[in-house]
């Protein structure tokens, strides 16, 4: 039993070694075939890093490198894929780089039985690129700016004459196709090489891509309605022109105030439309070309373990992975993933069915199916039994270290594979010559100066960046720091405090406060009446013995009634005797009168009627603009006005009081990251009223207030408040009962009408009055 046991496990193990043997030939002989096919070598990749904000790779090649570029991870990564090019002599992975980039790495796969090599540009912070493809070499330039994306190409406008760009001639157009992308649109035109080409703006809103001595086929002669994405193009036309086939015509359908650009990326023209500046809107400007406050990085605390190899045994595939369509033959890039990510496998799916087979044939056979390079220390051994079916490679690599208790080491683009307790122990070791090395550091002193801050305020920010060795102290009299420590240290505190050392925004802040007021008076009125006698002295007697005489006299009159014009030798009647006296409210300067007197002989009968009217109209237009400068964050106030004194009686006596009536403006602003105003302000307009007093003749004090917290971007304009009022007054004097009678009702009645109508608004216009000094950076 023991000797069929061991002959079947022999043969067993016989037929695993020859399913992996083949399966390694098979690998040898698909990248031998995708070697030969290669017509492109790498030779060498170098990263030079002139300052922190700017880097260039520079990738030797044997001849004109064919190259496709994209932008991976939220902007992290540059993916640059190399078409039918492979890798001899270029080093794998470059980790030294600066603040910009990070690093590195160069890998080459096959692609449908051709290798393409792909460059991964690793960024630190966003940044902004631009390649070049000449005989012999590929130049990637980076530069620090708010987002990753290529270079803007200066801002095209309509001139006379097209800007013009000589390229060799012989291209085909192979695709047009639109990107919508948040702010911007793009156009990318895919092309077999990059003719010359014109662009010109003939109207508003209308772009026009011109390529000379390139072809069109057929099917790209159309027009593309991409308006529903409510960008800035509304359309895309392509056409040949009919007097010359060889030009080929790219229409652009944009909104107004839509400008363009022309950027090259490989073989594509990337024609991108924005509204405005095409500059302002890929290096974070406002719309209004001032500069908003980002968030920046002003130093990075150096880990012990920086630099030094991670253990882990879990895999996250990179993001460009996800975003291309993965071919069969595809290398799968991947990165370790750390604690709090979530893991994913999207390595190509395998399938795997081994019975005791050993540790090293396992990884060399996961290694060639992932087109990775494995090394596994002397003392990885054991045996795995495995069956998987359709299971990403990654996933399966990392099960096998798990279930051996093995850990991993990833070095550039090879992989070291050991038991987790010997690389933690390499980890430890290396922790602790770092902290020797750290504790030996030589100390610095360095003399920062403050310009436009307080020393002292930034002394607490600048003491958490200090190591256990360093001290910071400050000189008030010339507003210096003092800081000794490590080079390290000093430069990152130095960073912050010039960081946080800035102008203080200033805003000037403008009211305007407009009040309109209409009134509009009418007052009619009518006077009359008289005395009448029968008597034997007038001559008409009653003939009775009574009455025998009889007299009658209007008595609605008194000494303060208004008689002018009833006589023209005097200005006033003693005695107007009216029977009915309404008159309207008139005088020197306000309405009219007129006055008629009828008498009979003898003096008998007399009657008098005085008829008199008013009306008023006027306008009345009060603006006041009060105006301040101050710091962000500092309570201003400015006013004018009067005090108005009150006297007031008490237990000790009268005292005088005064009370203010004034025109005031109190605000607090603070200035926002990107370049708005946000306020707390408040407004108020006093002023005394004569017109109306209390007893004493003291004046009554009419008031006008808004107060409200709001945001305004800078040099706009809000209207904070406004009140609008309107009275209306119609009011009728009679007599009872004969001023109800019709037509002659009138006889008996003074009618008055009034309407005022009175209108409060408010604006308010911030300023900051040093934005490019306060907000640039």
């Amino acid at each position: 039993m023991n000797s069929k046991r061991e002959g079947r496990s022999q043969r067993g193990a016989l037929c695993r070694a020859l399913a992996i043997g083949a399966v390694l030939a098979a690998g040898s002989l698909v990248g031998d075939a995708a070697a030969q096919a290669a017509a492109i070598h790498i030779r060498d990749v170098k990263l030079t890093a002139p300052t922190e904000e700017t880097a260039e790779i520079v990738v030797a090649t044997s001849g004109m490198p064919r190259f496709s570029a994209r932008v991976a991870d939220g902007g992290k990564r540059l993916l640059i894929d190399l078409e039918g090019a492979d890798v001899q002599g270029a080093p794998g992975a470059i980790t030294e780089g600066n603040r910009l980039v990070g690093g590195v790495m160069t890998q080459s796969f096959a692609t449908g039985g051709q290798k393409t090599t792909r460059v991964l540009v690793q960024l630190a912070r966003p940044a902004a690129y631009r390649i070049r493809a000449e005989a012999g070499a590929l130049t990637v330039n980076f530069e620090a700016a708010a987002q990753t994306g290529p270079m803007a190409a200066p801002t095209v406008t309509t001139t006379a004459a097209p800007v013009e760009s000589a390229r060799p001639s012989g291209a085909t157009v192979s695709d047009i196709r639109f990107d919508h992308r948040s702010g911007h649109d793009r156009i990318i035109v895919e092309m077999t090489a990059i003719p010359s080409f014109t662009q010109s703006s003939p109207a508003p809103g209308r772009l026009v891509l011109e390529l000379k001595g390139a072809r069109l086929p057929d099917r790209l002669q159309r027009t593309l309605d991409v308006g529903a994405f409510g960008g800035m193009v509304r359309s895309i036309s392509s056409f040949r022109r009919k007097s010359d086939p060889s030009r080929v015509v790219v229409e652009v359908d944009g909104r107004d105030g839509a400008a363009a650009s022309v950027a090259r990326e490989g073989n594509s023209l990337v024609l991108t439309v924005a509204d405005g500046p095409v500059h302002s809107m890929l290096t974070g400007k406002g719309t209004d070309g001032g500069v908003a406050r980002r968030a920046r990085v002003v130093a990075r605390e150096d880990s012990l373990d920086e630099g030094m190899p991670r253990v882990s045994t879990t895999f996250e595939a990179a993001a460009s992975i996800q975003e291309a369509t993965t071919e069969p033959d595809q290398a799968d890039a991947f990165v370790p993933a750390f604690a709090g990510q979530q893991r994913r496998f999207t390595g190509r799916r395998i399938d795997l069915d081994l019975k005791d087979a050993d540790i090293h044939n396992v990884l060399r056979l996961i290694s060639d199916v992932g087109r990775v390079n494995i090394v596994t220390a002397d003392n990885v051994s054991g045996a795995v039994t495995i069956r998987m079916r359709n299971v990403p490679w990654d996933q399966a690599l990392e099960t096998v270290l798990q279930a051996k208790g093995l850990g991993m080491v990833r070095q550039g683009n090879m992989i070291r594979v050991a038991p987790i307790a010997d690389l933690n122990k390499e980890r430890e070791l290396e922790i602790a010559r770092r902290k020797s090395e750290q504790q030996l550091a030589p100390l610095e002193t360095r003399l920062i100066p403050v310009s436009y801050a307080e020393a002292g305020e930034l002394q607490a920010r600048a003491k958490d960046m200090l190591s256990p060795r360093g001290s910071l102290a400050v000189d008030e009299r010339t507003n210096v720091l003092i800081a000794r420590d490590v080079g390290g240290n000093l430069n990152q505190i130095e960073e912050l405090i010039r960081a946080l050392d800035t102008q203080t925004p200033q805003v000037l802040i403008e009211a305007r406060v407009v009040e309109a007021t209409s009134r509009y008076t009418r007052d009619i009125g009518i006077q009359w009446g008289g005395d009448t006698s029968f008597s034997a002295a007038t001559g008409n007697p009653t003939g009775l013995a009574f009455p025998n005489r009889i007299g009658l006299v209007g008595g609605a009159s008194d000494a303060n009634t208004q008689t002018g014009g009833l006589s023209p030798f005097v200005t006033r009647v003693p005695n107007p005797n009216f029977a009915v006296n309404l008159p309207a409210t008139v005088g020197s300067g306000q309405g009219g009168a007129l006055g008629l007197t009828f008498g009979s002989i003898n003096n008998a009968v007399n009657l008098a009627v005085r008829l008199s009217a008013a009306e008023a109209s006027g306008m009345l237009r009060v603006i006041s603009s009060p105006r301040v400068l101050t710091l962000d964050n500092r309570e201003a106030r400015i006013s004018q006005g009067t005090l108005i004194p009150f006297s007031q009686v008490s237990a000790q006596g009268v005292q005088t009081v005064f009370q203010e009536a004034k025109l005031q403006l109190l605000v607090r602003p603070h200035v926002t990251a990107d370049g708005s105003v946000a306020m707390h302000v408040k407004i108020n307009r006093d002023e005394p009223d004569f017109t109306q007093t209390s007893a004493r003749g003291d004046p009554t004090i009419l008031k006008r207030e808004a107060e409200t917290d709001l945001l305004i971007m800078d040099g706009h304009t809000a209207v904070i408040g406004g009140i609008f009022t309107r009275n209306t007054g119609r009011n009728l004097d009679q007599i009872p009962l004969f001023g109800d009678i019709p037509v002659i009702g009138v006889l008996f009645q003074r009618r008055r009408a009034s309407d005022t109508r009175s209108e409060l608004v408010i604006f308010l216009t911030p300023r900051i009055v040093n934005r490019a000094e306060a907000l640039g950076r």
